[in-house]
């Protein structure tokens, strides 16, 4: 049996039209022996870095380096395309019932780092220039100006040369033909796809024919939308979800354009023949052709293997000229950073103590030794234009407020040496990581400040973050019972079933063990699901076990759960690029947003090489903006939030009675009901509990309470705790008594 790689793939980034998550299709080509796969979604590279990343779980040893090392390769090597939309040009938006907006289907395969740049940029301008409807779109002046290192195929039936081969015949198709032959040489390959489809044979005879004249190989390819043929119901009600369709509705032949509307019909695939085949199966479909099963391999040989991480590239930041003394343009930045921390200082503490300027010393000479001082920099820049343009700043957020450097430069507003909080928690030389700085500014200001940022950086260099929205447990039943018809009362029946716990998944409610006593890693034990959670999973089991419509929704349901159903911008999520973005990375646009949005999403953002900074836009900072301008105005007195005294009598008063409604993380009824218990009177108090209000160490509250009032002995596992834990009555709280603890 030859060699077959599938290079026609569509994953669930091909947004609710492809079914297949990434690792299925990599589990079902290992065990299969393919040596490699190509993703090639729809418009979009949205799934490309996670697929790459996939593929390097899964790695075999080729060889030694020169010291001996295992040289590794993905095991299946990954294929970076993207099947394209083509139309004629891609600035016109305008159509009429003479001029219509003709799309038609193009796979592009990255070969090597140029061709996946130039993969990059199609996909890029498809959205930035061409974006029109849903579909980001590219025409022929594109792909002349990108098209080196990528390999072209005549592609599917939806594609140039097979709709021109069905409409206007042959000699207009070999001219068509020609076109794609010259623009890509020895990388053009003729693409032969068997789906029972009549038009297909008759396309097919037409590219052999092309294939014998003009000398260019065939290649088989499946025109894969989901992992295996059980699946082909689950897709189809897929397509039903995106179409706002029911499945009962009958389907129309045009499956090449999904935007086609026909009364009483919904656009549907043709039969259950769309899914990634096995070797053995392909072979037998092609088995007059064996050799557009071989040819596949020669593609493959030719690809260049990809490996998408980079180390993280900042923004050049301009310093003043006298501190330009170093050709390294990163010890210049961190000249400039020492002389900021140190004129900061001055203003910060009134008595520069050594211990205090031992500490400085060793923060900046860590940050030094890490390259983080332009980071540094940007933030602290960004932040004094929005108190300059009067936008509202918080104090600090995470892990930063324990940086002495950031204090001194104004990126956060509270003394770490004061709340005794650890530098290390923030930045650790023995963990090589970006720093995390989380910045809040009024959520009606915080626009000025992104507006600050991409005027000074360029609008081609920043961008927001995507994030891809899925078919969670719920929402998953909830779709599939519409698309099946399921009356709504019943549909809310079986969501309601699903215990309401964080990160429920519908494979386990359906199928792990009940009970500690019944199996390892149960319901019971990891989601710590309580008596009427298990009842009601024991209910959704013996209708998922039946036979009726129910049934055949939970069924469906748990195939789609996780698929990509939207796009969306993370909410504070921005990044700054040294360069103009579409040399790094693929972005998009969002009719949310003015900026363009980035492909990657922010969990592995940076691993993409650019950096993320967290811009919050917060209400609480709103109101006290607005609090403090009408005292101003009505009464003429204007207020200094930081000299505001923490240790006034009539506030606590307020948090001992549970009257916080608006106040930020203690406006909840929970917390409420903790603090009248607790009646704090100082303000460690309010830190503590504000620490504890969070899921995991909330169960220590009752017992931080009974500790204070005394009601409670105060204890410690070993005596040498205690100046650790004295001040929080003997209860580890902060991950600063964590790691003092571990240090210790």
């Amino acid at each position: 049996m030859p060699q077959f790689s599938h290079l026609h793939v569509h994953t669930q980034y091909s947004l609710l039209d492809g079914a297949a998550p990434i690792d299925n299709l990599y589990k079902k080509a290992m065990k299969d022996g393919m040596p490699a796969l190509a993703i090639t979604d729809h418009g979009n590279m949205f799934g490309a870095f996670n697929f790459v990343s996939q593929a390097w779980k899964n790695t075999k040893v080729v060889g030694k380096d020169v010291n001996g090392k295992d040289i590794l390769e993905p095991t299946v090597k990954p294929i970076v395309g993207c099947e394209f939309y083509v139309v004629k040009d891609r600035h016109i938006k305008t159509f009429t019932k003479e001029l219509k907006d003709e799309r038609y289907h193009q796979v592009l395969l990255a070969k090597n780092k140029i061709g996946y740049q130039n993969l990059v940029k199609l996909t890029s301008l498809g959205f930035i220039e061409g974006m029109y409807s849903k579909y980001p779109r590219i025409d022929k002046e594109l792909i002349e100006k990108y098209h080196e290192g990528l390999i072209a195929t005549t592609c599917c039936i939806g594609a140039y040369v097979p709709q021109t081969i069905l409409h206007d015949g042959e000699a207009a198709a070999e001219k068509e033909f020609k076109w794609w032959l010259d623009m890509f040489g020895e990388d053009y390959y003729i693409e032969l796809q068997r789906h029972n489809i009549k038009e297909q044979e008759l396309i097919n005879d037409t590219l052999i024919r092309f294939s014998k004249k003009y000398k260019v190989p065939v290649i088989a390819t499946n025109d894969s939308h989901y992992v295996d043929r059980d699946d082909s119901n689950a897709h189809d009600i897929l397509l039903c979800i995106n179409t706002g369709e029911k499945q009962s509705t009958p389907g129309f032949d045009d499956f090449v354009n999904d935007e086609v509307q026909i009364k009483n019909r919904r656009f549907k695939f043709p039969n259950d023949q769309f899914y990634f085949k096995t070797t053995e199966e392909m072979s037998k479909l092609f088995s007059d052709i064996p050799e557009s099963l071989e040819n596949t391999q020669a593609v493959v040989d030719k690809v260049e293997i990809l490996n998408l991480k980079k180390d993280i590239l900042l923004p050049a930041f301009p310093i003043p000229k006298e501190f330009q003394v170093h050709a390294d343009a990163n010890l210049n930045q961190w000249e400039f950073l020492q002389h900021l921390t140190r004129e900061g200082a001055k203003m910060r503490y009134n008595d520069l103590t050594p211990a205090i300027q031992e500490r400085i010393d060793f923060e900046l000479f860590t940050i030094k030794t890490m390259g983080f001082a332009g980071y540094f920099l940007i933030v602290s820049d960004f932040i004094k234009a929005g108190r300059d343009m009067g936008v509202f700043v918080g104090p600090g957020r995470g892990s930063a407020a324990g940086s002495v450097v950031a204090y001194c430069i104004g990126i956060t507003n509270i003394d770490p040496i004061k709340y005794n909080l650890l530098f290390e928690r923030f930045l650790n030389p023995d963990r090589k990581s970006m720093p995390d700085i989380d910045t809040d500014f009024d959520d009606e200001g915080r626009q000025k400040v992104i507006d600050y940022v991409v005027d000074k950086y360029g609008k081609n260099q920043v961008a927001q973050i995507i994030t891809y929205g899925t078919m969670a447990a719920k929402m998953s039943i909830k779709d599939v019972a519409r698309v099946l018809d399921l009356p709504l009362a019943e549909s809310n029946m079986l969501a309601k079933l699903v215990p309401d716990k964080p990160g429920t998944e519908l494979r386990r409610v359906l199928h792990a063990p009940l009970t500690i006593k019944e199996g390892e890693k149960s319901l019971e034990e990891k989601e710590a699901y309580q008596q009427e959670d298990i009842d009601n999973v024991k209910k959704i089991r013996e209708i998922y076990n039946g036979n009726d419509i129910r049934a055949q929704v939970l069924h469906e349901a748990e195939r789609l759960e996780g698929s990509v159903r939207n796009t969306g911008i993370h909410a504070a999520g921005i990044i700054i690029a040294p360069k103009d973005l579409t040399d790094l990375l693929p972005v998009a646009v969002s009719k949310d947003s003015d900026l363009w949005v980035t492909q990657i999403e922010g969990s592995v953002i940076e691993d993409a090489g650019v950096i993320k900074m967290d811009f919050l836009g917060l209400k609480t900072l709103s109101i006290l903006k607005t609090a403090l301008e009408l005292i101003k105005q009505n009464h003429g007195v204007e207020i200094d939030l930081d000299t505001i005294a923490l240790d006034d009598e009539k506030t606590f008063q307020l948090y001992q009675k549970g009257e916080t409604n608006a106040t930020f993380q203690f406006e909840s009824v929970g917390m409420q009901k903790y603090l009248r218990e607790l009646k704090p009177d100082k303000f460690d108090d309010l830190i503590a509990m504000n620490a504890l209000y969070r899921p995991g160490p909330i169960a220590y509250i009752p017992k931080f309470i009974d500790r204070k009032h005394g009601r409670e002995a105060i204890s410690y596992d070993l005596e040498d705790m205690k100046e650790y834990l004295e001040d929080t009555y003997g209860i580890t709280v902060y991950q600063e008594q964590v790691m003092l603890l571990s240090q210790s």
